[in-house]
């Protein structure tokens, strides 16, 4: 078996690459880095942007499954961006599925496809994706997942494509790269605030066990399979108080807890502030505070694993308590 990682040497990409390995497959990896310690694992790295259309067919040859896991996430930045690394990323993917005959494509998405800023409280993939948006990530990623999931069944030279999609919650672990120092960062500098009540539910998922949850569903995408054509929510299983996950990460740093607060309403009107300002200075850099990253902080968003759990035996192996054990292993001041 040969698979295609996308983003091999992001977070969850490198760990679906070590799974990969550990169970004997062979796999390349598509990303705009070189990587030489994933290459001296035996890991084939084709470097390209997911722009560029030719390049991305062409790493799909000879591949059994994709894993379209690489993208562009944050709260802003040019739609041109979004759209053409997400969107159009997406669709050279599908493309090159298609020309050279892959039979599984299974695409990382977000639950963000879902979120209209308000609470999310136990839904299930009935969710329709909202009518506006709130900032150009979600917008991008929910046009990307129905294209994924509009081509299951596409017929190409070794059958069909069997295609799903994937949405795990707030991605954590050792290793991260982008929600933790983030958080700690902001906290170290004095510029995280508790946005709403703080009494805010929300799911979480482990690493590792969205890692291999990338791995069930593929082994389970066959034509016939409930799984073909299907999009699913991944997390623990069990909510989390925001406020409270927040400050126990940033204990494991050594870093105190979050004191200061802001209400919803006024982080909302803040963020639009900031974001009316950005754009008439046409800024890059990003805002303090945007109107999603508002309602993120402050409403609970969780979901319901039925269909994951049903369709493809999803089960998170390690437990919240103890990937925050593993957590404390790389955090904890030496």
């Amino acid at each position: 078996m040969t698979s295609l990682v996308t983003g091999p040497g992001g977070f969850l990409g490198r760990y679906i690459v070590e799974a990969l390995l550990a169970r004997g497959e062979k796999v390349r990896g598509l990303a705009r880095g070189r990587y030489p310690d994933l290459a001296e694992q035996g890991v084939e790295i084709v470097s390209a942007d997911l722009r560029d259309r030719d390049q991305v067919i062409a790493a799909c040859e000879g591949c059994d499954t994709v894993y379209h896991v690489a993208g562009l996430a944050g709260i802003w930045g040019p739609w041109s961006e979004y759209h053409g690394i997400n969107t159009l990323g997406t669709q050279h993917i599908v493309e090159g599925c298609l020309k050279h005959a892959v039979p599984k494509l299974v695409y990382t998405s977000t639950p963000s496809v879902t979120f209209d800023g308000r609470d999310q409280c136990g839904i299930d993939e009935s969710a329709p994706y909202p009518t506006e948006w709130l900032c150009h990530y979600p917008h991008s990623k929910a046009l990307a997942e129905a294209h994924v999931l509009a081509s299951n069944g596409q017929p190409h030279a070794r059958g069909v494509l069997s295609t799903c999609a994937l949405r795990p919650h707030l991605i954590w672990g050792p290793r991260d790269n982008h929600l933790i120092p983030r958080l700690i960062a902001r906290a170290r500098s004095g510029r995280l605030r508790r946005v709403g009540e703080g009494k805010n539910l929300i799911d979480i998922i482990y690493v590792e066990n969205a890692a291999q949850a990338h791995l069930q569903a593929a082994d389970r995408l066959i034509p016939g399979s409930p799984v073909c054509g299907r999009a699913y929510f991944l997390s623990q299983g069990e909510p989390v108080n925001c406020w409270d996950w927040i400050n126990e990460v940033l204990a494991l740093a050594g870093v105190a807890p979050v004191k200061r607060a802001i209400s919803a309403k006024a982080a909302w009107r803040v963020g639009r502030a900031f974001e009316t300002a950005y754009k008439l200075l046409r800024l890059r850099s990003e805002p303090p505070m945007t109107r999603f990253l508002a309602a993120q902080l402050a409403t609970s968003h969780y979901f319901n694993l039925k269909r994951a759990r049903e369709d493809f035996g999803y089960a998170p192996a390690v437990s919240t308590a103890e990937g925050m054990r593993r957590l404390a292993l790389e955090l904890q001041p030496r």
